[in-house]
């Protein structure tokens, strides 16, 4: 028999999902895959709760599916050997997918796709995670965007209400139950970090409490758009006007997107090749003490300390957090990248690089290189009656909180006089 496959990505869910609902529609004896890519777990700890989180999404969705007599077939190995391996094995017919547009996804899917059109086998890309795609929103003259503003502006511009995906043709699901992996079985291992539900409530008070991190107000929307469990089509259809300013960072998460598509060399190069002559001090004793949060500016490290021991961290936080690495530390933004990277629950390669770039001063549409936040002044004007510090810092105004790692005039001075010199060496 003639078999389809959908093949499960960033898209973990039965509802509004593009490429399951095209596959349904046009095609029987379909058989829902996802692949445990040890490509990527290889670079991961045994128990990541990302891992976990996506564990966990796909359980949720073979249980929907046992009840119509159906199930996810479950892999783990390198995804270009398994294609090989079910190609051999099963008569395909076709092969359904949604797009995912990071530098990896990109080659490992051209070549898969080559693989499969060499024997004949109908490959099918559909655009899911996003409302404009790499190409979709450009300028006139068909150059991408490098600011925030004209491109959000154009966003705006050529943005329709997508009505949401049908319901399922679920009888054309393959009859058949897999065996469903335990994470140990996989050879993984359970965290005890986990990814809390999305909230779309706190919109309400959204635009006055965004920037206060002592009022929990965080929609924990990230984990779930980037693993897929509910689709960004689903998030606007549930939008305001009056939720303008949120879907304004939907659509920040867009123009990184489409950045790391244009300009590839931004995963280990700045945007700006005038900061490549900065000389980072990148001392380890001060890089580790940032990890900890033992910097001795309270919101700097109340923010890392919530980062460490939950896998969140508040965006004002995140923004300060950043800007004090690169600026009071003087320690090379890819570091801070990186150890973001390996700690976020809500971690997207396009938006952290994004985000990290525009910290340092070196990105697209970046802060300029002398805007250099106060620690100090922020947590006064953020955090005034020390909620946020006192929950995550529980020695801070005590004895055994650490001593400041710098001085702030002094660190401020310093970045300015380096980012001079480094940017007076271009040429």
């Amino acid at each position: 028999m003639k078999t389809t496959f959908f093949w499960f990505r960033r898209d973990l869910r039965l509802e509004d999902n593009t490429a399951l609902y095209e596959a349904l529609s046009q095609k029987k004896n379909v058989i829902p895959l996802f692949i445990f890519d040890e490509d990527i777990l290889n670079e991961l700890p045994s128990d990541d709760p990302r891992v976990q989180f996506i564990h966990k999404s796909l359980a949720s969705i073979n249980e929907q599916l046992g009840h119509r007599n159906s199930s996810i077939l479950i892999l783990k190995g390198n995804p270009v050997t398994i294609w090989d391996n079910l190609i051999e094995t099963y008569d395909i017919d076709s092969v359904f997918l949604n797009k995912d547009y990071e530098p990896y996804a990109l080659k490992r899917d051209l070549e898969i796709k080559a693989a499969l059109v060499a024997k004949g086998i109908k490959f099918h890309a559909f655009k899911d995670q996003v409302i404009h795609e790499e190409s979709e929103v450009i300028k006139a003259d068909g150059t991408p965007y490098t600011v925030f503003t004209p491109y959000k502006n154009k966003w705006l511009s050529i943005y329709k209400a997508i009505a949401l995906k049908a319901e399922l043709k679920f009888e054309h699901l393959h009859q058949e139950k897999y065996e469903f992996p335990s994470l140990e079985k996989l050879g993984l291992k359970a965290s005890k970090i986990f990814v809390q539900d999305y909230n779309l409530s706190v919109l309400d008070k959204y635009n006055e409490a965004r920037d206060l991190p002592g009022i929990d107000s965080t929609s924990y929307l990230g984990p779930h758009l980037r693993f897929g469990t509910v689709s960004v089509r689903q998030v606007i259809a549930q939008l305001e006007v009056k939720d303008s300013v949120f879907l304004s960072e939907l659509i920040w998460r867009e123009f990184f997107m489409q950045i790391l598509f244009h300009f590839p060399k931004v995963v280990t190069e700045n945007f700006r090749a005038k900061y490549d002559h900065i000389e980072w001090i990148n001392n380890e004793n001060d890089f580790e003490k940032w990890c900890q949060g033992e910097t001795g500016y309270p919101l700097v490290d109340a923010g890392m300390k919530q980062l460490n021991k939950t896998g969140y961290m508040h965006n004002r936080v995140r923004m300060v957090t950043a800007g004090f690495l690169c600026k009071h530390l003087l320690v090379d933004w890819r570091l801070g990248e990186a150890y973001f990277a390996e700690k976020l629950l809500d971690y997207e390669l396009s938006s952290n690089n994004g985000n990290w770039q525009w910290a340092a001063g070196t990105g697209c549409d970046a802060a300029p290189y002398f805007r250099i936040f106060n620690p100090h002044t922020q947590f006064k004007k953020f955090d005034k009656a020390a909620t946020y510090v006192n929950q995550w810092l529980p020695e801070f105004q005590t004895l055994n909180y650490a001593r400041e790692i710098v001085e702030h005039d002094f660190a401020r001075k310093r970045a300015l006089e380096t980012y001079k010199k480094g940017i007076a060496l271009y040429v």
